[in-house]
């Protein structure tokens, strides 16, 4: 078994149900895993000084889209509102391939890891130019971080009402069929894995309200985690109250997707009964 030994670290924070604080004192890690904290641990393998260092656990980024780190600063989007900034960047996404994702993805974990990061999700919703979820999961796997890649999808375009373009948008028998396979390839369930994979339907204006259930039903027949967009900003709501006829935290509920096997990105826009709801 591969260990580290971090010893005589200043002050270990341990963020444990007690949240104590230790000075002093050493951490064992073996296979990736904190094994033991006290003082005077031994090991055969690799030690590191933690003197004048203060220890904290690794951050979690739960929400991340890693292939928009190559247009971060597109002109006429960056000042826009979401459905425009969106507008703006779907054609220059549609231009993607396999290599676009794997660099992105490799250059957003970097900038992740260096910030103290150690477990980020990614949720990826189009898959142009022969794009597939394991271009994200390879680059991760060179970086080092532990990941949480989401199937995203998107399936309504712009001519059956919804915002993206049609050439970005895939078919629902489809997508199910590759949410099965990423699942199987590369889900690992196991404590201290490096790779759990999810189901993340893009947002309730990209996909359909069957698609919505059918994630949610399969997540739950692999055993895996769900994701999507919800609450966005005042036009998602409005999009929500015209399409659906309730607010999002209700559709939402009504599609199963409320529990703790769920979580949802921003939800800045949820009024006191969503957030009621979600707490609960």
């Amino acid at each position: 078994m591969a260990e580290i030994l971090i010893q005589n670290a200043d002050t270990i924070l341990t963020m444990d149900d007690d949240r104590r604080v230790l000075h002093g004192a050493d951490i064992l890690i073996r296979d990736g895993q904190v094994a033991a904290l006290g003082q005077g641990l031994v090991t055969s393998g690799e030690v590191i000084q933690g003197r004048g260092a203060v220890v904290t656990p690794g951050l979690v980024n739960t929400h991340h889209h890693l292939y928009q780190n190559l247009t971060r600063a597109v002109p006429g989007a960056q000042d826009a509102l979401l459905f425009g900034w969106l507008q703006r960047l779907y054609p220059i996404w549609s231009r993607f391939g396999p290599e676009e994702f794997f660099v992105s993805a490799q250059l957003g974990l970097a900038e992740l890891a260096l910030s103290g990061c150690t477990l980020s999700s990614d949720h990826l919703y189009l898959y142009p130019n022969g794009a597939r979820l394991e271009d994200t999961i390879h680059a991760a796997r060179e970086v080092g971080l532990r990941f949480h890649p989401t199937r995203g999808a998107m399936s309504i375009g712009e001519s059956q009402g919804g915002l993206p373009p049609d050439h970005l948008v895939e078919q629902e028998g489809a997508i199910l069929e590759d949410m099965i396979r990423v699942v199987d390839a590369f889900h690992d369930a196991s404590e201290g894995s490096m790779c759990r994979v999810g189901l993340a339907p893009c947002s309730p204006f990209s996909v359909s309200r069957e698609l919505m259930r059918d994630a949610a039903l399969l997540a739950r027949d692999k055993g895996v985690m769900l994701h999507t967009h919800l609450a966005e900003n005042d036009e998602d709501i409005a999009y929500s109250e015209a399409q659906f006829g309730c607010r999002p935290g209700q559709y939402a509920e009504e599609l199963g997707w409320t529990g703790d096997d769920v979580w949802h990105a921003h939800c800045v826009k949820l009024d006191v009964e969503e957030i009621d709801l979600f707490a609960k």
